[in-house]
């Protein structure tokens, strides 16, 4: 008879009742081994080791206890998984799914011992999914009648818990001041009133010894008693709730509770705060050329393997078009000018490599549910409206590259890996929340790369990046294709030279283009070409008649 080793998985949303010597985990765990024992003529055995999730909703699939659960199953030590109800392990239907194909490439499967039903099975598999679909509906319309009955409460001026801001308590569903926290917020405000800039305020505030409060985290870390830093002032001199009035998404409503700073003049102080955002905008530097703005964003922030900064540098074409790049910094130097562990990289590709890779991190589920500590159900749908993907219209404007780029810390690049460590105050400022409630663990990130080298710069090509297209590779194609024509119907290099105003040598040079395979020609199309596969490179070497032989080399690159 075959040995089935079985686990169990229980799991419960809150912590309520997890205290009591016999809780539900323990009532879930009971239930399955029963039926553990029920089967036992068929071979199936219990391991000791339990896998318990206690406080975690079912809404993602990054819990402790599953995720040891499923790398046991990883390593072929499970045979099969039991849980009391199939919405313990999962609600989602997407990660029921990812979880049944796992299972299956361990050869394991799932069993939910109050359905009678298991994933060995066709027919269970069909019920399961039935079951997950309502799962998923009932979970959904959950979260929507919770948001709605949000909503409805703050139009009148509720307070709907979360962090209390900084100078209140809370006093039922409204705020009310608390001393002294709240003569550190009438300090701030004047002394924005008094000096008109953040950076002068933050320096009061530290002459002064202004310091965060103190608070216990749900976790039971403790945080604060720090210095106020700019993005803690920014959010303090911008949020509403000073003003007495309560913000939801974003619309803001009058509130019950009483107002900190005067409604008229906290009003005053958003406009003085628009204009010098205003103004530090219109010394942003142009490109003569373009018009649009030519500062190296990541300025400062950029470092490489060595440790050494990589500083903006820029270059003029003859027709006068600035051409920006990052450069090492002994490169510049000149100490080491040929030192090959150096780095230039076009500025251009690089921020906006950076800025996609940025905005695909902000908008995983993972991240914008787990980015505010202890955060709230309205807080969650707040956080991922706030980091949303910018519109068409936003990304032609570059101001979405820029806003992005503004929440780099620190780039550390290295030979195939970039790291990307955001600023804990920019993001905090971004979603309009108080910096010590973000989760310092996800604001760094790691991807790999591939180098396309043109010349002595390099181009990034991060992991997972769309499909690059060479536009110059692509026009150098059609120009040999049409030179050839030229020359089929009887031209002259010299003639063809003449009338395209270019020398007779290029000419030559790009009817080579003329005879690349199809397959090379589609793979240019389309952007899937070998990185180093540009035209200085097929101008440097010299081609095979036989095409197998071409593609033989290009497969090198």
């Amino acid at each position: 008879m075959n040995r089935i080793r079985c686990a169990i998985y229980t799991r419960k949303s809150s912590e309520d009742g997890l205290e009591q010597e016999f809780n539900s985990l323990d009532a879930q765990h009971e239930a399955c081994a029963a039926f553990i024992a029920s089967q036992k003529a068929e071979g199936w055995v219990l391991l000791p080791e339990r896998y318990d999730d206690g406080g975690l909703s079912g809404g993602t699939m990054d819990r402790p206890g599953l995720n040891r659960l499923l790398a046991e199953v990883d390593r072929a030590t499970i045979d099969q998984i039991l849980v009391y109800k199939i919405d313990r392990l999962t609600r989602s239907l997407a990660d029921f799914a990812k979880s049944v194909e796992r299972l299956d490439a361990a050869g394991a499967s799932f069993v939910s011992v109050t359905q009678s039903f298991n994933t060995a099975t066709s027919m269970g598999r069909l019920t399961l999914n039935m079951l997950l679909s309502f799962a998923q509906f009932e979970r959904e319309v959950t979260a929507e009648r919770i948001r709605d009955k949000i909503s409805a409460s703050k139009k009148k001026g509720l307070w709907m818990g979360a962090t209390v801001p900084l100078g209140y308590a809370p006093d039922g569903r409204t705020l009310k001041i608390a001393e002294p926290d709240a003569s550190v917020i009438r300090t701030i405000y004047d002394l924005y009133l008094q000096h008109g800039n953040v950076r002068i305020v933050k320096q009061e505030a530290d002459d002064r010894g202004l310091r965060t409060p103190v608070r216990t985290l749900g976790s039971g870390r403790v945080k604060g008693g720090a210095p106020f830093s700019y993005g803690h002032l920014h959010y303090i001199l911008t949020n509403p709730v000073y003003a007495g009035r309560i913000r939801h998404h974003t619309k803001v409503y009058p509130g019950q509770h009483p107002a900190l700073i005067a409604p008229e003049v906290w009003d005053d102080l958003q406009e003085q705060l628009r204009a010098d955002a205003v103004k530090a905008r219109s010394f942003t530097p142009r490109n003569r050329a373009g018009g649009k703005p030519s500062v190296s964003e990541l300025a400062g922030k950029l470092f490489d393997q060595t440790g050494d900064r990589l500083t903006p540098s820029h270059t003029k074409t003859a027709k006068g078009r600035r051409l920006r790049y990052y450069v090492s910094h002994r490169l510049i130097r000149g100490s080491i000018p040929r030192d090959p562990s150096g780095w230039r990289l076009p500025a251009s590709n690089l921020e906006q490599e950076i800025a996609r890779l940025l905005e695909r991190h902000l908008n995983t589920p993972e991240v914008q549910a787990g980015l505010l500590i202890d955060a709230t159900t309205d807080e969650i749908a707040e956080v991922q409206q706030k980091l949303a993907p910018p519109t068409e219209e936003q990304r032609a404007s570059d101001h979405a590259t820029a806003n992005l780029l503004a929440l780099v810390d620190r780039i550390d690049i290295a030979p195939g890996e970039v790291r990307v460590a955001m600023s804990t105050d920019a993001l905090a400022a971004l979603i309009e929340m108080e910096p010590d409630r973000i989760t310092e663990d996800l604001l760094t990130l790691t991807s790999l790369f591939r180098q396309r080298k043109r010349g002595v710069e390099t181009k990034l090509v991060l992991e997972d990046a769309p499909a690059a297209i060479d536009e110059t590779l692509l026009r150098n194609i059609a120009r040999g294709d049409r030179y050839f024509a030229q020359v089929r119907s009887g031209k002259t290099f010299g003639e063809i030279a003449d009338t395209e105003q270019v020398s007779k040598r290029r000419v030559q040079q790009l009817v080579e283009l003329a005879f690349l395979a199809p397959a090379v020609i589609r793979a240019a199309r389309d952007g899937t070409q070998p990185i180093g596969l540009t035209t200085e490179w097929l101008m440097r070497h010299a081609l095979s008649p036989l095409w197998q032989d071409r593609s033989d080399l290009f497969a090198t690159l």
